[in-house]
């Protein structure tokens, strides 16, 4: 039997997933990080991309997510996200309409704070899209 490590993704809106994990494999400030069992404490800056929890037995859960921090503990991974959002449950046109606005007001260039919200805007939704892609391809296999 395969060892594993709790894991626990949350935002500030709601508990997004708990259960047992083999690996999880989020996007880090300084590039993507893969936690397995046993693996050394740390605590880390995520940026907006993915967090991918395989779990026992090998089926994978595939989350986007908008930022946050990662703590590795002896016992369990907790991811403290921004937002998150299960890969299934993203609407691709609120997405798409949402990265669309963004596009527009960085190109409109407006006001400083709007322009700071619009990239953040941005990133999250790229992020969606690409959960969204990466589910596409999981199931076609």
């Amino acid at each position: 039997m395969a060892s594993t490590i709790r894991c626990d993704i949350v935002s500030a809106e709601a508990e997004i997933f708990r259960g047992e994990a083999e690996l999880i494999v989020a996007t880090g400030e300084l590039g993507e990080l893969g936690i397995a069992p046993k693996h050394a404490p740390l605590i880390t800056r995520l940026k907006p991309g993915k967090v991918v929890v395989t779990l026992p037995g090998g089926e994978k859960l595939d989350f986007a997510i908008s930022g946050g921090i990662l703590e590795v503990q002896p016992q369990v991974v907790t991811v403290l996200a921004d937002t998150a959002v299960r890969a299934e449950d993203i609407d691709e046109a609120a997405v798409r309409a949402a990265k669309e606005e963004a596009e527009r007001i960085l190109a409109g260039r407006g006001e400083a704070m709007e322009v700071a919200e619009a990239q953040a805007k941005l990133a999250e939704t790229v992020a969606q899209l690409q959960a969204l892609e990466r589910l596409r391809k999981n199931l076609k296999h």
